[in-house]
């Protein structure tokens, strides 16, 4: 059976060697009989896979001692409250950036915990690009700054990391967690989604700079608290053990590409393709800021939206699959995540070539 392309923003591709090692080991892990999904959380098996998959992430985004690594439930979409409910403590309000979908809903949801300071807002520009941190109106009393480096719908990504002085910067890294080296060290709070590319959908992985802790609410559900989890090693209660296992193998193959230095060389690269074509050719086009686009997600749209269905009925024939944009902004959206072989954008733009030249 051959794989298809799948450019899904999410649930995302995952590499073809894990699946395969997944596959493999789906009814016995290392000779225990079991699957991992029926292990015990608590039992050496599973533990040694945790703590496996923790060290591995560590080493691949360089992660010190100084932080906690957590591997909640729920998705990014639940650290929107979690967020707010830790790290305001006994300030009343926090900044925000808006630069897209994801951005408004993380600020909706702030908004129900405390006040939210909007610093920036390219929502004027119709989010295709970023406004310049020296315009920001930011506020030093603010319990932490949070952004969006990439907005998965629009296709909009930072270039740069703000500076925020003693202010926490928090960032939502679902699409931009492990696709290059980014300085740790620079964030009070990371948070990613795993199912872009970390591993499959239902778990979330944190990291949160150790002082960071102890700092939520007495509202707080404890199972949202980063305190508790920590104390807890993300096992306050059982947590998503398959996703986990998925994760760790995904660590695993990324460090065996060369880890994420390399990564992001192959992403660079993938990336330029697409858009080096996009506009070299008058059939298509790309509506966000070139200095703002982003490595992950390309939204393009037709020089006839009417041929929209067909482009689509065209590219799912190929195996080129999930190329629809989102709902809210329509077009087309190819998701290139670390798991999208070069091969695959290279097919797709074969077949964008193809296509405009028959109908253009």
């Amino acid at each position: 059976m051959s794989r298809a392309f799948n450019f899904c923003a999410g649930p995302a591709t995952l590499p073809e060697a894990v699946l395969k090692q997944a596959r493999d080991e789906m009814l016995d892990w290392r000779g225990t009989g079991m699957s991992v999904m029926e292990m015990s959380h608590r039992g050496d098996a599973f533990v040694t896979i945790a703590e496996t998959a923790e060290k591995d992430l560590r080493e691949l985004a360089g992660v010190s001692d100084d932080y906690a690594v957590l591997f909640m439930q729920g998705g990014a979409s639940s650290q929107f409250a979690t967020i707010p409910l830790n790290l305001l403590g006994d300030k009343s309000s926090a900044d925000y950036v808006n630069t897209g979908i994801w951005s408004k809903k993380a600020i909706a949801e702030a908004k129900r915990y405390g006040n939210v300071n909007v610093v920036a807002s390219s929502e004027d520009s119709g989010f295709t690009t970023i406004p310049e941190q020296s315009v920001w109106t930011t506020s030093a009393e603010a319990a932490y700054l949070h952004y969006t480096p990439n907005e998965t719908i629009g296709g909009l990504e930072y270039d740069f990391i703000p500076d925020t002085g003693s202010v926490p910067l928090v960032a939502d890294m679902s699409s931009t967690m492990l696709s290059r080296p980014v300085d740790v060290s620079k964030f009070g709070l990371i948070y990613a989604g795993a199912q872009k590319n970390i591993g499959p959908s239902g778990l979330v992985v944190v990291i949160i700079r150790k002082d960071l802790l102890g700092r939520a609410r007495k509202e707080t559900p404890t199972m949202m608290n980063y305190q508790v989890m920590a104390e807890n090693g993300s096992m306050y209660n059982t947590p998503s053990t398959y996703s986990w296992y998925l994760a760790g193998l995904v660590f695993q193959w990324l460090k065996a590409q060369g880890g994420v230095k390399a990564m992001g060389q192959i992403n660079a690269r993938k990336a330029k393709k697409l858009y080096d074509f996009i506009d070299n050719n008058d059939f298509y086009a790309n509506p966000i800021d070139p200095r703002f686009r982003s490595w992950m997600n390309v939204p393009f749209t037709l020089a006839d939206g009417a041929l929209n269905d067909e482009f689509l009925k065209g590219a799912d024939a190929r195996g080129l699959l999930n190329l629809q944009g989102h709902r809210s902004v329509g077009g087309m959206r190819a998701s290139i995540y670390n798991a999208m072989p070069e091969s695959g954008v290279d097919a797709l733009i074969q077949y964008m070539a193809e296509f405009a030249k028959e109908r253009g």
